[in-house]
């Protein structure tokens, strides 16, 4: 969330509003399909307290996709349920993927933030040493250790 408090009233693509008879008619499909594509895990509508189905407008998207495949690709179910939990796996991946190139985008631009204060830190009377000639030697000079 982006800090925003969501109202509890606004509905979405997952809230479960549609009982199973009307959830049938807009996907298309009996209401005892509903049944079995639930029992399967292929669609896992909400329960109400009375462990009714309520299914969301992303749970219709779902049955319309499972009928298509089923019907129009001529994929069996069990092929469906797999194509469903791979969607859902790239998604999550995608959705980690983003997260990531955030944190790493966030840890650049600290970093680079960062290298902009140490260098507006050096010293200005400081000069960098150059070699004059190739052959000349730099000289350290240590004081002896007291014994």
């Amino acid at each position: 969330m982006d800090g925003r408090r969501r109202n509890p009233y606004q509905l979405t693509d997952e809230t479960p509003v549609y009982v199973i008879s009307v959830a049938a008619q807009l996907s298309g499909l009996h209401p005892q399909t509903l049944r079995q594509y639930d029992r399967l895990g292929l669609v896992s509508p909400d329960r109400t307290a009375g462990r009714g189905r309520r299914y969301s407008a992303r749970d219709i998207d779902l049955l319309r996709t499972v009928q298509h495949l089923s019907q129009e690709e001529g994929i069996n179910l069990a092929g469906i349920k797999r194509i469903i939990e791979l969607e859902n796996q790239v998604a999550a991946l995608q959705s980690r993927v983003a997260e990531l190139s955030a944190a790493v985008e966030g840890a650049a631009a600290a970093m680079q933030q960062r290298e902009a204060q140490v260098h507006a830190s050096y010293r200005r009377d400081l000069v960098p040493y150059q070699e004059a000639h190739p052959t000349s030697a730099l000289v350290v000079w240590r004081p002896k250790r007291p014994e």
